[in-house]
């Protein structure tokens, strides 16, 4: 019964994970963005209920380089902190850590922030997350500097941009 209630917690803090709508244009999240040797695709959050503190952000970052890079920090004018955080079950518990020294993005290869794994959280929020509009984050790289994304929030059961939750 408590690892039932305490899956339930967790699965309603990561359906929270979303970002917001704001004034300044960022790329649009329904083509891949290039930075660098980076390429993002697949960008996402999900709706937040009215009041929620955290919501969460989600994409696809794929590597086209030959060597490293490192998301070293996300940010977003809907929130006042944004982390990047990573999903794991350790036995039979769900756990969710903050990285602070943020996530490395091995040259050739792809990483993909999701529900219930790698993801980025927004703590603070300033209004809600509502399906339909979008939300302004900003990524931190390295190597690749910084680039503003505008990711569609789609429904508070989405796991993925192609999964439109209707």
């Amino acid at each position: 019964m408590l690892r039932t209630f305490f899956r339930a917690a967790v699965a309603a803090i990561v359906m929270l994970s979303s970002t917001a709508a704001f004034a300044q244009e960022g790329h649009d999240m329904g083509a891949p963005v290039v930075v660098g040797t980076l390429e993002l695709s697949g960008g996402f959050a999900r709706a937040t209920l009215p009041n929620a503190p955290v919501g969460g952000a989600f994409v696809t970052i794929t590597n086209n380089g030959t060597t490293d890079d490192r998301l070293v920090s996300v940010s977003s004018s809907a929130a006042d902190v944004g982390q990047i955080h990573d999903m794991s079950m350790q036995g039979d518990v769900m756990k969710m850590r903050q990285l602070p020294d943020g996530v490395v993005i091995p040259a050739g290869e792809t990483i993909t922030f999701q529900p219930a794994g790698l993801h980025m959280m927004f703590m603070g929020l300033k209004q809600p997350f509502v399906e339909g509009q979008t939300v302004k984050i900003t990524l931190t790289f390295e190597q690749a500097g910084s680039v503003d994304l505008d990711v569609p929030v789609l429904g508070a059961a989405a796991d993925s941009a192609m999964h439109m939750d209707h």
